[in-house]
């Protein structure tokens, strides 16, 4: 378990304690994560409201916020983590809020990412800090107000504590959200139920890989025209689970050459990988050139090349 800064909901002598503090996120061998914000009213995946956990619990208000142009990690399909970088995956949305005082110091925007149900998430990817955001309209009148936002931040993956292997191509969804504590103490308030929340669940978010790398190797260096070179690599990926890279196994690997003087890489032939991730073949050296394997990547791990690997031919 280690400690990260997060709006968070606690349980504490039958009353819920809403705090912005270091709070302990649970690994999958801990408990369950502590609440995140958008979950404090409750959400279903299409962001309609679900049962309250207990029918006499003060329960925070419905805020009157709503979130359009959702989108996370400029709309890739995939981001990649290895074992222990910090991945700072960016996202965006706009919202609009309605009589609700957006410059107040303890009104917070933000977005996670899930993985499984919005009602009961098996995993949970959230930024450091909340979103940044800047007015883009404002709308008065006497009965409201109406103030446009466009919002930016991070989610900040630590891939040490956040990821399983099972989290590898799985399918992960985006909740936007926000909060406004309208002056309760966040680690203590006095009535829970003057604090409003809104949420935007179920929306398109990038599938989390297991980064790969791969090597390639060819000997001789030189070697003489029609003579046989040995070309070897390996092919590993990012394992979550023990934090150190493993051979991917039974994977089909291409091994590609690329003539000296020239900028595209041609397939020679297609091989597999051992049950180390090694690799390993001969190929006929005929003119100098740049010689690599390269992989096409799978549903829970990227597309790699090797570097090429530059041969002289006497």
């Amino acid at each position: 378990m280690r400690i990260r800064t997060t709006a968070a909901l606690a349980v504490a002598c039958g009353a819920a304690a809403l705090t912005w503090v270091a709070v302990p996120v649970a690994t999958a061998a801990d408990a369950p994560a502590s609440v995140r914000p958008w979950q404090l009213a409750g959400a279903s995946a299409d962001g309609s409201a679900r049962t309250a956990t207990t029918a006499t619990a003060k329960q925070p208000y419905p805020l009157a916020v709503t979130f359009s142009k959702v989108k996370v990690a400029s709309g890739k399909s995939a981001v990649s983590v290895g074992t222990d970088a910090i991945v700072h995956v960016s996202y965006s949305f706009n919202l609009t809020a309605t009589n609700v005082d957006v410059s107040a110091p303890d009104f917070f925007v933000g977005l996670d990412l899930y993985r499984g149900s919005a009602t009961k998430p098996t995993s949970d990817l959230y930024g450091d800090q909340p979103a940044t955001c800047d007015v883009t309209s404002s709308e008065s009148s006497y009965e409201k107000v109406v103030t446009g936002m466009s919002c930016k931040g991070k989610v900040d993956i630590y891939p040490r504590s956040d990821l399983h292997n099972a989290d590898a191509g799985a399918k992960w969804h985006a909740v936007a959200w926000a909060i406004a504590y309208n002056g309760q103490k966040p680690g203590d308030p006095a009535d829970v139920s003057k604090i409003g929340t809104a949420e935007l669940a179920g929306q398109a978010s990038p599938t989390v890989r297991r980064l790969s790398k791969l090597t390639t190797n060819a000997a001789p260096e030189p070697v003489r025209k029609g003579k046989t070179l040995t070309v070897t690599g390996a092919l590993t990926r990012a394992n979550w689970d023990t934090h150190k890279y493993a051979g991917y196994t039974g994977q089909k690997v291409k091994l590609q050459f690329r003539k000296k003087g020239t900028s595209t890489y041609t397939t020679l032939k297609t091989i597999s990988t051992d049950s180390h991730g090694n690799l390993r073949t001969t190929y006929k050296a005929t003119t100098d050139g740049y010689w690599r394997y390269s992989f096409a990547g799978t549903t829970t791990t990227p597309a790699v090349s090797a570097t090429g690997d530059f041969v002289d031919v006497k």
